[in-house]
């Protein structure tokens, strides 16, 4: 039997929750969910989290698969937090490649470069192994992650950024397909590159020492809310790198060594660079 406390609390999250989904929606980012209620917990920004998952499925969008966040150092310590995150994946996120993206559509977005991994077969926890997401995954491939923030500024504390799925907003997969047989996952060298100039460097040893160990976090990380990852789903394992604002560039490309190249064009960066000049 529910409590009067404990549904006083669900309506908290509900609340919340409906927050969340209007200003992603309306692109008018909130004051940081922690400021207004410091003892948020964890796993109550999981659930909030899946209260709007569950609210997009509902309405016909399909989940496609999971993105770990703050995998790296560098990460972690742009966005000062301690401890990896994750997200969902739905299929109005991802981007087809001739497309650019109009970052008009969005609050202020970051791009990253990172692995993407496509299973084969169904991963479930908990007790998964570094060896069972190796023989799960179909083919890797190099992907753009673009992260946007509903919460303003960027003011995230971890429970924020859970709450808000992970900072998740788009992805774009490259067209290279590799088999991890092939590859030394651990270390790959990674670039970034903004209208030809490269902005960020990194190796993919920073990805929690290995990706596939990112995987693995997951993977038994969200057993406890009984969810699995199914075939054909992709698993974002996070960057090595520092993530970088679209509003400063036409042209993003990513490479990742022995996965290849992705390449992002972006059109409305006049508009949002006009729009935080008036800010100032």
């Amino acid at each position: 039997m529910t409590s009067p406390a404990d549904s006083t609390r669900l309506g908290l999250l509900t609340r919340l929750a409906d927050e969340l989904h209007h200003a992603e929606m309306d692109r008018r980012p909130l004051e940081p969910l922690t400021a207004r209620v410091p003892d948020l917990s964890v796993d109550e920004a999981y659930r909030i989290q899946l209260i709007n998952v569950r609210r997009r499925v509902a309405a016909g969008e399909r989940i496609i698969g999971h993105k770990i966040g703050l995998t790296s150092r560098a990460m972690q310590l742009k966005f000062k937090v301690d401890t990896p995150d994750y997200g969902h994946l739905l299929d109005t996120m991802q981007l087809p490649e001739a497309l650019p993206l109009d970052v008009n559509e969005l609050i202020d977005p970051q791009v990253e470069v990172e692995p993407a991994f496509v299973l084969g077969r169904r991963l479930a926890g908990p007790g998964v192994t570094r060896n069972d997401v190796m023989h799960a995954i179909e083919f890797a491939c190099v992907c753009f992650e673009i992260i946007d923030s509903r919460i303003v500024d960027w003011r995230i504390r971890l429970e924020d950024t859970v709450a808000d799925n992970g900072s998740s907003s788009r992805l774009l997969l490259g067209a290279e397909r590799h088999d991890l047989r092939k590859l030394e996952l651990d270390d790959l060298d990674t670039e970034l590159e903004a209208d030809g100039r490269l902005v960020e460097t990194g190796n993919t040893s920073a990805i929690l020492g290995h990706p596939a160990d990112g995987v693995v976090w997951l993977a038994n990380a969200v057993a406890r809310f009984d969810v699995a990852f199914e075939a054909g789903h992709i698993i974002l394992p996070g960057t090595s790198t520092r993530s970088y604002r679209l509003s400063q560039c036409s042209e993003a490309r990513g490479r990742i060594a022995g996965l290849g190249e992705v390449v992002l064009n972006v059109v409305g960066t006049d508009r949002m660079q006009s729009a935080a000049q008036e800010k100032e």
